[in-house]
């Protein structure tokens, strides 16, 4: 169908490849922790549209360019890791509460704009737009009457994967931060920690290179 062959090899890769951590994992979990499972889940549905923005680009060509043009490519990256770390100093200003306060002192965001971190923190990283262009046509036969449409339809298989699996991550993190209440200095420096991590991450996405 649609030229598409070895769908059930590429499902599987593609749970394979949600399970990575990254900036994603990240904010899905850090918002799930501090702000309950529906913060995480706003998170992740942010992160889903910022995927459908990479599946549309590369199924028509646009995402070519950042694989063409280290202008681009170097543009799209430094936005895009200027945002992480801009997200990683909130995290690493976080300050101890007293013991009724929340465990770790992030503010609490409208859902709409915890949607908006989690669609910018993708749209605005480059390898993703990358990943899509060496992956997925890796499952589309060369002689596909329709190659953007069967791209489209593999892209939102992985989509749709990909959003089982963090609003999964989102239950979980929120389960598991309710049931286990840590000492508000161990949270503020988990919190800090999280902030760190995305500094590596904000870094290693500045300082990478075209593939």
């Amino acid at each position: 169908m649609l030229g598409i062959h070895d769908l059930p090899l590429f499902v599987v890769t593609g749970l394979l490849l949600n399970l990575l951590p990254g900036p994603d994992s990240l904010l899905i979990m850090t918002r799930s922790a501090t702000q309950g499972w529906r913060a995480g889940s706003a998170a992740a549905l942010g992160i889903g549209a910022g995927t459908f923005v990479h599946i549309l680009a590369a199924a028509f060509g646009l995402s070519a360019v950042l694989a063409a043009s280290s202008a681009a490519f170097t543009a799209v990256k430094l936005v895009g890791a200027a945002y992480i770390l801009y997200m990683a100093l909130g995290l690493l200003k976080s300050k101890k509460r007293d013991g009724n306060a929340a465990p770790l002192a992030l503010p609490r965001l409208p859902y709409r704009k915890i949607f908006a971190q989690g669609f910018l923190t993708n749209v605005l990283n480059p390898k993703v737009a990358l990943f899509f262009l060496a992956l997925v046509p890796q499952f589309i036969n060369a002689d596909a009457p329709n190659k953007a449409l069967a791209f489209i339809v593999l892209g939102c298989i992985f989509n749709v994967n990909g959003m089982l699996w963090c609003n999964a991550l989102s239950l979980f993190t929120a389960r598991v931060s309710s049931r286990i209440k840590l000492h508000p200095a161990v949270s503020l420096w988990l919190g800090r920690a999280t902030g760190g991590l995305f500094v590596w991450l904000g870094v290693r996405l500045a300082l990478s290179e075209q593939s």
